[in-house]
């Protein structure tokens, strides 16, 4: 998927602190993400700042399941920074600089018509986030879960889903799917690796992962008109593909260029006109 960029950036990790748990501290520390941060600033429309696109995480309770210590804030922040920056070079967008964790509650979520969910694996939602997650949903909000791997991990994410819409069941997208082809044409399910496992052993998927199945999968929720409401990827790690951009000539090549972020680009052109 040539001409997205015209080569490899070299690196962003190391640009911040951020303190974990529910704290949204940020201190920036690298002078080419003040630079970015400027450039995204200087193309909005003072009269319209608060309407701009949003790169929005949501934030939940650790459920003990998840991988490590980290959970809703995987690859925090340069994930999110690097994307947004992405989508503003990348597209037409005027993009909100900088990062937008929220709460799941009806009047956080009101605000943000696309919201992110990582380290899917990790989550237990309370009944009031059931609730309002739900109820937003509907309403037409979207929501991209992803980062987690394997068969129990995707059992125990199908089982969250479930309580979320005990009634409606994901269905798996084939390549077929114009979700696939809405922007960029894919010619394959685009999967996401964890940088360490690609740099390491040179393959999509972990070898410690003894899971039968290590293809990737895209799963959508309907609403009663036929509408995406929610597309689950299986077998990929994303934020990895956005994080770590910089980290290996050809992790970017191969992932983050052709893959992470024109995959976004689709799910969220796909998300915006339907």
């Amino acid at each position: 998927m040539p001409g997205l960029y015209a080569q490899y950036s070299g690196g962003y990790g190391g640009r911040g602190g951020f303190n974990g748990g529910t704290s949204r501290a940020y201190t920036i520390r690298d002078p080419d993400e003040l630079v970015e941060i400027q450039k995204m600033t200087k193309a909005l429309n003072p009269a319209f700042i608060k309407d701009v696109f949003s790169v929005t995480r949501l934030i939940y309770t650790p459920n003990g399941y998840g991988r490590g210590a980290r959970f809703w804030d995987d690859d925090t922040p340069d994930s999110d920074l690097n994307l947004g920056f992405r989508l503003f070079e990348a597209t037409s967008l005027k993009i909100h600089p900088g990062y937008n964790y929220i709460h799941i509650t009806p009047e956080e979520l009101a605000k943000n018509p696309f919201v992110y969910l990582a380290a899917t694996n990790g989550l237990s939602f309370s009944e009031e986030e059931l609730q309002a997650l739900r109820a937003y949903l509907l309403k037409g909000g979207f929501m991209m879960a992803e980062d987690f791997w394997g068969d129990r991990s995707w059992s125990f994410v199908y089982s969250q889903f479930k309580r979320l819409f005990p009634d409606r069941e994901p269905v798996e997208l084939n390549l077929s799917h114009p979700i696939f082809h809405t922007v960029f044409d894919f010619k394959y399910l685009a999967q996401m690796p964890s940088v360490g496992v690609w740099t390491g052993y040179h393959q999509a998927y972990d070898p410690s992962d003894y899971s039968t199945d290590h293809d990737p999968h895209y799963y959508a929720i309907f609403d009663d008109k036929n509408r995406i409401m929610v597309i689950i990827c299986r077998n990929n790690h994303y934020g990895d593909g956005w994080e770590h951009e910089g980290d290996d000539h050809s992790y970017f090549d191969v992932f983050s260029m052709p893959q992470a972020y024109p995959m976004f680009i689709n799910i969220l052109f796909y998300a915006m006109t339907h």
